[in-house]
């Protein structure tokens, strides 16, 4: 282990030569801490800072103690309250501060934690050492940083690791509060970084760097740990962000350890704070569901710092990761959908994502970089992404939704299953190699340079992800591996510090161990346990062992071999053990079984027991027991012992059809909560202990008193007990004893382990946590039940601070001196042991250190080497740490494992086949499924021998009943003879209903639910509708009727308005030209490809007529020539049907062409041509002429000789029959034939026909198009005509139109305004009346001074204003009179002023009360400021009032403007749609669709006629019907309507009468009750509540009383601040003197012991001066001595005079 205070020694210097450098290092420092105070004494600060030394003297007492710390307590001066702003003034002009000076430094040795050693023990501080960490908290955030080219930086628990990327070298800086680290810092210069701690009150410690000394710490800046530290651009400023519960955000001046600001930040958990790059007086903070914006600004109060919390408006609220401020004060943050959202302001701009509304990262961003120009996003995908930075800064909403589409320039994808969480750029001049931090366990180096040189992702690092589930060690050597739920399988070497192997599988690793020597000799067999429950044999070997063949890949250290795989379990694998003698394997699980297995070449199954609850630990006994059991303990509170499982000798035992293993003699104990009976059995021990304390004083009292006074003092003291004996009673009655308690849910246990045979103890968590239990299974009872059963422990052993920190895991050392625990805060503990006392007697003295995070670094395993060299931890924070256990006899060599040669023939064994299903059957599953399935096989079997049966039976019963029809009628049997017995179907029937009847049952509460639903729904829409119910039908009818619904206007007509829909410009003709295009287009390809197809079809019908015609003349030439039928003609394929044939050439052509060519010189042009003519002749008639010899070759020709013999014999009547039928035959398939070859001739004719008829159609289309194209060109160039001076108007318009909508929405915020103001007024003038009617109410009745003082209150005063230039006299004098007129409750001033006249308004009268005079004035100003408070608000609703009628008259005047241009605009359009209708258009009619005639005949000229589509005239004349239904409807409605009107007429009249007659009645009762007609809202409006107005007056006199108070301690206050300051000055300068003293005291004791050395020989006796001293001495003791006695003399003669006086009592303690 590298700490930065640790030194280089030689290999022959010991640990403490080691620790004597350390402190000579130290107080070298400390020397050097003084020099630089001493040096920084004359420094001064500016006005408003504070000092960072509290006093001058204190410092300088801390630095020169010898063995004091170097830490000083800056905490004081940042609480202190701020001084008023004048007096610190006063203050900071007369009173010298001091600086920390530049060159001053922390020792690191003082503020390291050090491990906790108890007090009295032998144990060493540095009992372990860490030598190395294999694990990365890759799920911290923002823990990677870089501090050089070759210098990495992260939190691995409670230490930071300082990694070399090239060397692989680790440096350890400890955490000083022990309590873990919770973020880093790099200043920007990387000159200095920061350490952010948790803890109580932790500190921010910031070391310089390559130095790695503390250079300045900061204190208080949150309560429990800090979350995210960052410097500004300058490293100036440090702003951190504090966790929960305060999220404090506080901004340093670090480098004088003070805060500048600090504030709340959010009442959420806050993940980032960062200063602007461009403006460091904001700042942006951001975490889980919000973003806040922060502003430094300065207020009258001083500065401060201003939040804007960010408003997401209509986008989803999302937890923010990534964020990066641009350089014009926006903000580009990400989101967790992956997309990308621009801040401007505190609200979103605009969301930014990929073409086609893709996110720009699949999954959260969780960082956002500004690099060189560009934009670059890392996100949880595993991508890095850059962007133009233009486009993003620059980037607007373009629709409703909020998002703009844009693309990234570049695209990294790292890997797969990678997970970007934070990236950081590498100081290497020009490269562009960034290093990333994986959430999933790794550290990459990247290349964002994208050139042609770019270098791929490269994995520098790799670790496990997420809590370390497992660890084992080698037996043999310095191996360990690891497993997780990250899938993976680890192996270090930890010795030589480096990771050697890894596999992955489908699952996460749960358990392991290592098989020991007696399994597997060289120690390289593994078995893992996984979360499916299957468990995996792995081997270990060093591949350099194997054959190398040529083009091997490089060969690594090791290796690993998949040996074996099954799966006993069917839940999550919790623990793996081998017996002390190898043979058997047991593994547990979380499916509550325990499963053995049969050590050998493989491991064979044996069976499995069933455990009570899931089972957590497995421990196997050791030799020294008589016999092999193993230890189950499960997490519910069951421990189990299993002996040595019975093992077949049969290989496979067929029969059974489990492995569950029955009758097994297994021991239960059930562990029984009794920690509340400890601490009973403790309190009462301690009362016990107090009492036999008070007994001994009472002894010793007694005699005293006896000795002193006798008789009398034996009664006092009697008395004396009786009263000590009634306030014992009182205690015990008020201080019960604690009850015994029980938690309702068991405490889990955590680990156990044996101490004896049948004995155990146990660490619990939960309630039962604090001790270790010792207990003992009960006697094997097989009929008891163990559920029943409550045990209890027989022994405990209390473990100090464990009440909320239980034991996790305990290992012990080789030679069982040492007990390793693992503490759940990650904490690790050693307990020294005598050798082999596993029953705990010499538990006492222990080592305690924090290593793995306190808060998630519960450390899971713990082990040592085999040769307890080291100890290995893993913890669930992903850390695993390798220490070395102290050892006086250390080996110094360097020490390697070494890994196990390869197996012979490793190489050559298959690889089993790996269960990756994690739904497989288990070994169990698969047993009783084979089972299963033989027994369903031999049933079905069994099923199918029945029903052959049956079938035999039915078919014997069908062969009786067919013979029992075939029998005479009389002596037939009926249907029902054959029952046998009628009871049988009566069952049957009645089970039937009976099964009818439970489904009705089963059925009718859902019968009965949808019965009341129809009902609900039946009277729903039986009920009359509301008065504002509206038919959807009729909406939609409506909506059609708007729609559709036109008065058919020709469009020539002069009045005819263009729809908005159906207005036109040139770019729609464009598209509609280039639609006709494309259909014609499609059209023509379509004609030519049914003309090709027809023209294949005839080629194939041709070669198929030649096949027929060939096969005629065959048969032709076997018949009689008079029996012939004429053949057909072969069609001829023509050149011209195929044109594609003319550029296609064989080799026969190629020659003949070279023939022509030389004989072209030769013969004449005609012949050439009837060569080439003769050539494409050939190449013809091979397409229609073909040989069909070779398909129907002749038979063979008989010589002459032969067929002479023939024609003389003469055939026989047999051969004469043969011939008649073969040629009846040959007649009739030339007959056959010949009419297929027609047949074929006139289908293929009657193809060309109608696509023949179809080409004279598409002909007539294309004409036709060819017009309409010709139409649409005129269209199109009249459009463009039109189109410039149409684009102005309608750009006229739309100005026109948001300039109206501008001043509408303006307007309608003035009159909010105003209506604001009104109700201000309204509310003054309220306050007015309330003030009015407080004083009248604290006035009273019969006050002589009512009227004075009234008047005092009305009194008009002009007081000094703060007043623009514009105001003067005039104004305030009708402001005056304005408040005059408007105040509502002034009476006349002019009634009873005979007193006021003579009295003086400014001087309380005698006789008048003070405090209502003093009322009176103060009432008055603040009537005086509602008067003013009421003119300022009625000035601005004028004003408004003047704004609001000028914005009015704008309105106005650009409405009219906007009819215009609106009115032009159509205008336009008018002109442009009758240049459309002057175009010709032709549209070809047929004569049935002509009906406009004259006198029954087509007239010549149809310029007069309209040309009208069929649909449109039947809609037309069905809306002339429906019009006139429509009509009918109406007209009666109106006549209902009608009556309904004249109803209601006379049900008002009624009404008015009604009320009329209650209004009457009311003022009748007015006036019999107030005597005249009031106004009841007025009455209500006036009316003033007396009490709230009494309290009110009360109120103000106890303000005004504490204002005066507050002036007067205000003012004491002030002289003693004054009194202190000259107190402190005078101390100061004495402080000053005091030193000069001491220096000059420390030069006079250097002299004088400069002459005791030159002087002392001289005398060797004893000084006269001693002799002197000494006699004085004496004789003051005599003295003293002789005073004592008199005293004691004058205390007995006061005893015996009044009463017993005794001495007080001490205890025997402080004796």
């Amino acid at each position: 282990m590298k700490e930065p205070d640790d030194q280089d020694t030689d290999e022959g210097k010991s640990d403490r030569s080691q620790s004597d450098g350390r402190q000579s290092s130290k107080s070298e420092t400390k020397s050097h801490t003084k020099e630089t105070l001493g040096e920084s004494t004359d420094e001064t600060v500016t006005e408003g800072e504070e000092s960072h030394l509290e006093e001058e003297g204190s410092d300088l007492e801390n630095v020169e103690g010898s063995s004091g710390s170097s830490e000083y307590d800056f905490s004081a001066s940042t609480r202190t309250p701020q001084e008023p702003p004048a007096q610190a003034e006063e203050e900071a002009e007369d009173e010298v501060k001091k600086k920390i000076s530049e060159s001053f430094f922390y020792e690191y040795n003082e503020l390291a934690s050090v491990p906790f050693v108890t007090p009295d023990s032998d144990i060493p501080l540095d009992f372990l050492e860490l030598v190395h960490s294999f694990g990365y908290d890759c799920r911290k955030r923002a823990n990677l940083q870089v501090l050089d080219s070759e210098t990495l930086m992260y939190i691995a628990g409670n230490q930071l690791i300082l990694l070399n990327i090239k060397t692989k070298e680790q440096i350890y800086l400890r955490s000083s509060s022990g309590e873990g680290i919770g973020a880093i810092g790099v200043h920007p210069q990387k000159t200095y970084f920061t350490v952010a701690e948790k803890g109580s009150f932790p500190k921010i410690i910031i070391y310089e760097y390559p130095s790695l000394r503390p250079y300045r710490i900061l204190r208080d800046g949150t309560e429990k740990a800090y979350a995210y530290v960052g410097f500004n651009c300058t490293g100036a400023l440090l702003a951190s962000i504090g966790s929960y519960p305060d999220y404090t955000l506080t901004i340093w001046n670090w480098k004088e350890e003070q805060p500048v600001l600090r504030t709340k930040a959010f009442s959420q958990e806050v993940f980032k704070v960062t200063f602007n790059p461009e403006d460091e007086q904001q700042l942006t903070t951001s975490g889980s569901g919000h973003i806040k914006f922060w502003e430094m600004a300065f207020t009258f109060t001083g500065l401060k710092l201003q939040g804007s919390l960010g408003r997401f408006g209509k986008t989803a609220t999302t937890d923010i990761e990534g964020y990066m401020e641009l350089p014009d004060g926006k903000v580009l943050s990400g989101s967790e959908w992956g997309n990308l959202l621009l801040w401007e302001g505190s609200l979103i701009k605009v969301e930014l994502c990929r073409t086609g509304t893709k996110s720009c990262h699949h999954g959260p961003i969780n960082q956002i970089m500004l690099d060189e120009g560009e934009v670059i996003t890392a996100g949880s995908d595993g991508c890095v992404r850059i962007w133009d930075f233009e486009t993003i800064d620059t980037a607007d909403t373009v629709d409703e939704t909020g998002l703009l589409e844009i693309e990234p320039i570049n695209e990294l994808q790292v890997g797969k299953n990678v997970n970007l969480f934070s990236m950081i750029k590498m100081n290497e001049t020009g490269n562009n190699f960034w290093l990333a931090q994986d959430a999933n366990g790794a550290i990459w180096k990247l290349d964002l340079s994208f050139s042609n040189i770019t270098q791929d992702p490269e994995c520098l690092f790799s670790f496990h992800h997420g809590a370390i589930e497992a660890l084992a060690v080698s037996p043999v050597t310095y191996l360990m591996v690891t497993t997780a739920l990250d899938c993976s399988i680890r192996i270090y070497d930890f010795a030589s510090k480096i990771p050697l192997a890894q596999m992955k599988f489908k699952q996460g690793g749960t358990a392991l161990t290592w098989a020991p020597r007696t399994v597997n000799y060289p120690g390289a067999q593994i078995v893992v346990g996984f979360e499916d429950g299957v468990v995996r044999i792995l081997e270990l070997y060093d591949p350099k062992g194997l054959t190398i063949f040529t083009g091997r890949k490089k060969i690594l250290d090791a290796d690993i071999y998949f040996k074996q795989v099954f799966k006993p379990h069917t839940a999550q694998v919790t623990a793996l053990a081998y017996d002390r003698d190898g043979e058997i394997l047991a593994t547990g699980s979380k499916d509550h079984t325990v499963f053995f297995f049969e050590v050998d070449k493989n491991c064979k199954p044996i069976g499995y027991i069933k455990t009570p609850g899931p089972v957590c630990q497995l421990i196997w006994s050791t030799l020294s027991h008589p016999e092999s059991t193993l230890l189950i303990i499960c997490e519910n509170g069951y421990i189990l012992q299993a002996p040595y499982p019975p093992i077949s000798e049969e290989e496979n035992n067929h029969d059974a059809h489990s492995y569950e293993i029955k009758d097994m003699p297994i021991r239960y104990f059930h562990f029984s909560s009794v920690k509340s009976k400890i601490l009973r059995s403790i309190e009462i021990e301690k009362r016990e202990k107090q009492k036999e304390l008070k007994a001994k004083e009472r002894e010793a009292r007694r005699r005293k008193l006896t000795e002193e006074m006798g008789e009398d003092g034996e009664k006092a003291l009697q008395e004396e007990e009786k009263e000590e004996e009634e306030e014992a009673e009182q205690e015990e009655e008020e201080e019960p004893l604690p009850e015994i308690f029980f938690p309702p849910i068991p405490s889990p246990i955590l680990c156990g382990f044996y101490s004896e045979p049948d004995k155990f103890w146990v660490s619990l968590g939960g309630y039962d946590s604090g001790f270790l239990y010792h207990c003992e299974f009960p006697p094997y009872d097989q009929n008891s039940d163990f559920k029943a059963q409550k045990d209890e422990p027989f022994d405990y052993c209390f473990l100090e601070d464990t009440e909320d920190n239980p034991i996790q895991t305990i290992t012990f050392s080789v030679d069982q001196s040492m007990m390793f625990c693992g503490m759940r805060n990650g904490a690790i503990r050693v307990y020294v042991l005598n050798q082999n006392d596993l029953s705990l007697s010499s538990l006492q003295h222990y080592w305690q250190f924090s290593v793995h995070d306190n808060n998630y670094g519960c450390v899971k395993r713990i082990s040592t080497s085999f040769d307890d060299r080291f100890l290995v931890t893993a913890g669930a924070d992903s850390n695993i740490f390798v220490f070395n256990i102290f050892s006086e006899f250390m080996l110094k060599k360097v020490t390697k494992a070494k890994v196990p040669s390869p197996r012979l023939g490793i190489e050559a064994e298959p690889v089993p086949e790996d269960i990756e299903d994690p739904k497989a059957y288990s070994i169990e599953n698969a047993r009783r499924k084979r089972e299963h399935d033989k027994l369903m096989k031999e049933v079905e079997e069994i099923k199918a021998g029945k029903r052959e049966k049956i079938q035999a039976l039915r078919n014997e019963f069908q062969k009786l009943l067919k013979m029992n029809k075939e029998l005479p009628e009389h002596m037939q049997f009926k249907r029902t003879d054959f029952n046998i017995d009628s009871e049988i179907r009566a069952e049957i029937n009645r089970k039937t209903v009976y099964k009818i009847q439970q489904v009705e049952k089963e059925l009718a509460w859902e019968k009965e639910k949808c019965e009341l639903g129809l009902k609900k729904l039946q009277r729903r829409y039986r009920s009359k509708p509301h008065d504002d119910y509206e038919d959807p039908k009729d909406v939609q009818a409506i909506k059609e009727a708007q729609v559709f619904m036109g008065d058919f206007n020709l469009k020539t007509a002069s009045d005819y308005k263009i729809p908005e829909h159906m207005r036109i410009n040139a770019a729609k003709k464009e598209e509609e030209l280039g639609h006709l295009d494309s259909l014609v287009y499609k059209k023509k390809v379509h004609m030519n490809k049914s003309i090709l197809s027809l023209r294949d079809f005839k080629v194939a019908v041709v070669e198929e007529i030649q096949c027929l015609v060939q096969e005629v003349k065959t048969i032709q030439s076997t018949l009689h020539i008079s029996k012939h039928i004429p053949i057909p003609p072969i069609p001829q394929i023509h050149s011209e049907e195929v044109p594609e044939k003319r550029f296609k050439f064989d080799e026969e052509t190629l020659i003949k062409f070279k023939q022509h060519k030389l004989k072209s010189h030769i013969e004449k042009p005609s012949q050439a041509e009837q060569v080439t003519h003769g050539v494409l002749g050939g190449k013809d008639g091979d397409l229609t002429t073909r040989d069909s010899s070779f398909r129907f070759p002749r038979g063979p020709r008989l010589s002459s000789d032969l067929q002479d013999e023939f024609e003389k014999a003469e055939p026989t009547d047999v051969e004469l029959e043969i011939m008649k039928r073969d040629e009846v035959k040959h007649v009739y398939m030339q007959q056959y034939l010949v009419n297929r070859i027609k047949e074929l001739m006139v289908t293929f004719d009657a193809e060309l026909r109608l696509l023949r008829h179809q080409k004279l159609k598409l002909d007539t289309q294309m004409k036709l198009s060819d017009l309409h194209h010709v139409t649409l060109f005129q269209e199109i160039l009249l459009l463009k005509n039109f189109e410039k001076q149409e684009n102005i108007l309608q750009e006229r318009v739309n100005s026109l139109d948001k300039e109206e909508q501008d001043m509408q929405w303006k307007i309608s915020e003035t009159l909010k305004e105003m209506e604001e103001k009104k109700n201000e007024i309204i509310k003054l003038q309220e306050q007015e009346k309330a003030l009015y009617a407080g004083f009248q109410t604290a006035l009273g009745e019969n006050n002589k001074f009512a009227n004075f003082l009234m008047k005092v209150l009305k009194k008009k005063i002009k007081r000094a204003k703060k007043r623009e230039v514009e105001g003067d006299v005039d104004e305030d004098e009708e402001s005056d009179e304005s408040n005059d007129d408007e105040s509502s409750l002034e009476d006349d001033e002019d009634e009873s002023e005979s007193e006021a006249e003579v009295l003086d308004d400014s001087i309380c009268p005698t006789g008048c009360d003070a405090a209502l005079f003093e009322l009176a004035l103060q009432l008055r100003e603040k009537r005086l400021d509602i008067e003013e408070a009421l003119v300022e608000e009625k000035k601005i609703v004028d004003n408004l009032k003047k704004e609001y009628d000028t914005l009015s008259k704008k309105v106005k005047v650009v409405a009219m403007n906007l009819m215009t241009a609106e009115e032009a605009l159509e205008a336009y359009q008018r002109e442009k749609q009758q240049q459309l209708n002057e175009v010709l258009v032709v549209i070809p009619l047929k004569l049935h669709q002509i009906e406009y005639m004259v006198l029954g005949e087509i007239p010549s000229d149809l310029s007069g006629s309209l040309v009208f589509s069929n649909q449109s005239l039947g809609r037309l004349q069905e809306r002339i019907v429906q019009l006139q239904e429509e009509n009918t409807r109406q007209q009666k409605l109106n006549k209902e309507c009608r009556e309904r009107r004249k109803m209601l007429i006379r049900e008002k009249r009624e009404m008015a009468k009604n009320i009329q007659k209650m209004e009457q009645t009311v003022c009748q009762l007015m006036v019999s009750k107030f005597g005249r007609v009031i106004d009841l809202e007025a009455l209500q409006t006036l009316s003033v509540n007396t009490t709230l107005e009494e309290l009110k007056i009360k109120k103000l006199r106890k303000e005004l009383m504490n204002a005066k108070e507050m002036k007067m301690w205000e003012q004491k206050i002030a002289q003693a601040r004054w009194e202190l300051m000259m107190k402190t000055k005078e101390h100061t300068k004495k402080l000053h003197q005091m030193n000069d003293l001491c220096i000059e005291k420390k030069k006079l004791d250097s002299r004088l012991n400069t002459l005791q050395n030159q002087q002392g020989n001289a005398f060797q006796g004893p000084r006269k001066a001693d002799i002197v001293a000494r006699k004085q001495i004496t004789e003051l003791i005599q003295a003293q001595a002789e005073k004592i006695s008199a005293l004691k003399e004058e205390i007995a003669l006061l005893r015996k005079k009044g009463g017993l006086l005794l001495p007080p009592i001490q205890s025997a303690q402080n004796e």
